[in-house]
């Protein structure tokens, strides 16, 4: 989905040298994507080969089977990663349209263009071919409705300073969890908004019709602003850069 936005470092960059301006892929990022969309394929495979032992919860181990669990557990890397190098990519992207200077002007039109059209993406193509009907009775909004919308929010948050916006991403991945107490019910002022942001649930629509919010907004706000910082890892120098991710991994 964003790779065209890797397109800086030679995968064969010299380990002792900053390339000045990115000319080539790297190599590493590609890699990564390709295991993620092969462990993605595993657990679409799993949903055909499970459709006759449906389970409320794959990961309660007392009522799952290894096969169906570890399968499912593995497919949790999947939306992390892709969002994250949503994050790194638009960082690259911008880097390189200004020549290894402060790409966030570049960077943030870069986002807010692919994001707005993710999210139209969802509404009619994605959903089209989950329900084969063009007003359909219930609308998902599912994950590339949240790479679309984070990809949005990280166009405004690409302006911060870099401190700041990982201190943003750092606060929202690590802690959006307490907010789990916090309930809105329907019909009740800010339902709509905190569905799309923390709560998976429906959202009642004027034309009769729902809107399920399976993938829930707001952590993935974060995990994007987390990938775009450390953007200029992949600027510098590669040994620094492994090691910084070893350490932060």
């Amino acid at each position: 989905m964003m790779s065209t936005a890797a397109t800086l470092v030679p995968a064969s960059a010299s380990s002792t040298a900053a390339p000045s301006r990115a000319v080539g892929r790297i190599r590493s990022i590609d890699a990564l994507r390709g295991l993620v969309i092969l462990l993605m394929l595993v657990d679409h495979a799993r949903e055909f080969f499970f459709i006759h032992a449906q389970v409320s919860d794959p990961m309660n181990v007392e009522a799952t089977s290894p096969a169906l669990f570890f399968t499912r557990l593995s497919a949790h890397l999947c939306a992390p990663v892709f969002v994250a190098l949503t994050g790194l990519g638009a960082w690259l992207y911008g880097n390189k349209q200004a020549g290894g200077g402060n790409g966030a002007g570049a960077a943030s039109a870069f986002l807010l263009k692919r994001g707005l059209f993710l999210v139209v993406l969802e509404l009619t193509v994605v959903n089209f071919a989950w329900t084969f009907s063009i007003t359909p009775e219930l609308i998902y909004l599912q994950v590339i409705w949240a790479i679309g919308l984070s990809m949005i929010a990280l166009a405004a948050l690409v302006h911060l300073p870099r401190p700041v916006l990982i201190a943003v991403g750092l606060v929202i991945v690590l802690g959006h969890n307490l907010l789990d107490p916090i309930t809105i019910a329907a019909g009740q002022p800010g339902h709509a908004i905190w569905a799309v942001l923390h709560d998976r649930g429906f959202i009642d629509l004027p034309w009769s019709a729902q809107a399920r919010t399976s993938y829930p907004l707001l952590p993935w706000i974060g995990v994007a602003a987390l990938g775009y910082a450390i953007g200029p890892w992949f600027a510098g120098e590669q040994r620094t850069r492994l090691r910084r991710l070893v350490l932060t991994g």
